[in-house]
């Protein structure tokens, strides 16, 4: 199942004031919930109050249009990835722990350079959200034209750490594309 994303700047095009921009329902409904979980209790003031800030930080803090045009986002595939990705989490997680308390030096880090050759610049700071969260590894440069990740691994001490770090991005950069830009 795949679900074209509107383009944002079809939508933005001349029709609505900068007023009307601002206002983003879903927005407001998240942050009505986030302060009525950080006060602790339903009531009708932290409603009231949660609409306001709502209202305050959409209408006073705008964000940015993102261009998420061109989007063709394949809903199986991103559950599937969601799965896998959250299992190399756990598995990531436990590695650096491991370094961490090992009766060992620390290892040996690196530098690479990888590619990430997505189209979309959506997907790009998707795809490296992703991998900065995932321990082990940080993305320290972008280069958007060229689309090229540079990447700090925790792990280099051969050849095999260095390949499987470059292979798992090059695992991510596959699936970012089958998720959002390849129809199937």
């Amino acid at each position: 199942m795949r679900a074209q994303l509107p383009h944002l700047n079809e939508k933005i095009s001349g029709r609505l004031s900068g007023v009307q921009h601002r206002f983003r329902p879903w927005f407001i409904v998240w942050i009505l919930v986030m302060w009525c979980l950080l006060m602790g209790e339903l009531t009708v003031a932290n409603v009231v109050g949660g609409v306001l800030v709502g209202l305050a930080v959409t209408y006073l803090l705008p964000l940015p249009a993102m261009p998420v045009g061109g989007l063709d986002i394949s809903w199986g595939l991103l559950v599937r990835f969601i799965g896998v990705w959250l299992w190399d989490f756990l598995v990531a997680s436990l590695k650096v722990a491991w370094l961490a308390i090992r009766p060992a030096a620390p290892p040996r880090t690196a530098i690479l350079t990888a590619p990430m050759r997505v189209d979309n610049e959506f997907v790009l700071a998707l795809a490296v959200f992703l991998y900065n969260l995932q321990p082990g590894g940080t993305v320290t440069d972008i280069d958007i034209a060229g689309r090229m990740l540079t990447v700090h691994i925790l792990e280099a001490d051969n050849e095999l750490d260095i390949e499987r770090a470059l292979g798992s991005i090059g695992k991510l950069e596959r699936a970012m594309i089958a998720i959002f830009e390849r129809s199937v």
